[in-house]
């Protein structure tokens, strides 16, 4: 497919934060753009507001007759939509282009100097982190994010088309659709198994996705991980390595060791090692566009943070409020640290809200012992997604796996005044759901109260 010939792009799914990335670069590149969600949600008005169509029922008859053209039209589908969506079979039964978004991704990055991001956790931070850097040192690029970078107020970042930032995605294997200059791996725990069926198959996957790199490519490896390539880690003996490492008033501070030079005194604002080792891959990956090692290294200091991961809503002496996208069990154990290494002797009230019935199921022990951790936790519902129920796989199950027996279940209308009545020191939402929609209430609520 040439994108040159493509005009019109419809959406079916236009609200996720991978395709509304992808909605707002081709509508600056002036093609005309519109699409479905079954939600209204802010990234949605966002894209309204810059003159993108949007209706939130599934019907043929609310999309414009101008994308009925299948020789000017180009259809993008998220795979959490299901088959039987009547605008998909529609589009799908008039023989039009119809591609997932990693296909589209692929397309688009082909004929750049593409940067790709993957691993089971971790893709959205560093990606954010090396389209920050690359921003900074002036490299002409365009970043397709998978969360609202807190330094350009977006998910997307267009400042020239030579170089592209990619996060590669392992959920339904999307990554095999890139064949990147530069990439890294960052973790490859066991996740999506709704998909693989077991962990030997995501790691395949991953080997996989290794081999898909351009002749004379490069790969970033996190220390340990199975898999051929530069590896990098905190006192480690890395070929990029984190030494000298200590904490001042909330910042890293240390020594960063490449093969070439040692970088001295570079600092790092966003709490934990799991972002500390991000923030370290990005800098990797963005040394091979050949900006100057020190203005990367400046660079750093100044990321801001991407919304959602480790962000604080409300920081003061008496009181932290912290907001984590962490769905998983090595994430919350991640936010865990983060929280014991920043703020020590404190007590914390962890609020999470688990994410598909079947991440719940093949994790529980997992999830059970990661939240155990925590002075108290309280357990939303689960958020299904692109799910139907499960029988017996439920919060209050996921609940009595919890050895902490400072426990409970929360409706979201009851969440405020439980986290009142609770009154921690420390609170951490987390979840992939839409808990993050009642963050803002919360915070509302909670600096009044404060």
């Amino acid at each position: 497919m040439n994108l040159k010939n493509i005009h019109k792009v419809y959406f079916i799914g236009v609200g996720g934060i991978g395709m509304s990335a992808l909605a707002r670069y081709f509508k600056f590149i002036n093609k005309q753009v519109a699409g479905y969600d079954k939600t209204e949600t802010p990234l949605t008005r966002d894209l309204e507001q810059l003159g993108i169509a949007i209706h939130y029922e599934d019907n043929i008859k609310l999309i414009s007759s101008d994308y009925f053209d299948p020789n000017s039209t180009l259809v993008i589908y998220t795979p959490a939509v299901p088959q039987s969506h009547s605008e998909y079979q529609y589009f799908l039964d008039q023989g039009f282009a119809i591609k997932k978004r990693s296909e589209v991704l692929g397309l688009i990055t082909k004929d750049t100097f593409c940067f790709a991001v993957a691993g089971t956790h971790g893709k959205t931070t560093t990606s954010s982190i090396l389209a920050h850097l690359l921003k900074e040192t002036g490299t002409p690029l365009t970043a397709f994010l998978g969360g609202i970078s807190e330094d350009f107020d977006s998910n997307f970042l267009l400042e020239g088309t030579d170089f592209s930032v990619v996060e590669a995605d392992e959920f339904d294997r999307s990554f095999l659709q890139l064949s990147p200059n530069v990439a890294c791996i960052t973790s490859m725990d066991a996740d999506h198994l709704d998909i693989y069926g077991n962990g030997d198959a995501l790691d395949k996957s991953f080997r996989d996705f290794a081999n898909r790199l351009k002749p004379g490519g490069k790969l970033f490896i996190r220390n340990g991980l199975p898999i051929e390539g530069t590896t990098y880690g905190i006192e480690d003996g890395s070929d990029y390595c984190i030494e000298n490492l200590k904490i001042e008033h909330g910042t890293y501070i240390f020594d960063l060791r490449t093969p070439e030079a040692t970088l001295s005194g570079v600092k790092f604002n966003k709490p934990g090692k799991h972002n500390l080792l991000n923030g370290l891959v990005a800098f990797a990956m963005a040394v091979e566009s050949n900006s100057p090692v020190h203005r990367l290294a400046k660079a750093l200091e100044t990321f801001k943070g991407v919304q959602r991961r480790f962000s604080y809503k409300i920081k003061n002496d008496d009181f932290v409020f912290i907001d984590d996208y962490a769905h998983h069990p090595t994430e919350i154990n991640a936010v865990y640290d983060a929280i014991s290494e920043m703020h020590p002797g404190k007590k914390v009230l962890a609020i999470f809200q688990p994410h598909l019935f079947s991440r719940t199921k093949d994790f529980a022990d997992d999830f059970a012992e990661s939240l155990s951790k925590f002075d108290a936790i309280v357990l939303l519902d689960i958020y299904p997604a692109r799910e139907l129920p499960m029988e017996g796989i439920t919060s209050e199950w996921l609940l009595e796996k919890i050895t902490n027996p400072k426990k409970k279940i929360s409706k979201k209308t009851e969440l405020i005044e439980e986290i009142k009545r609770q009154s921690p020191e420390i609170l951490v939402t987390m979840g992939a759901g839409d808990i993050g929609l009642e963050v803002p209430k919360i915070k509302r609520e909670l600096e009044y109260a404060n």
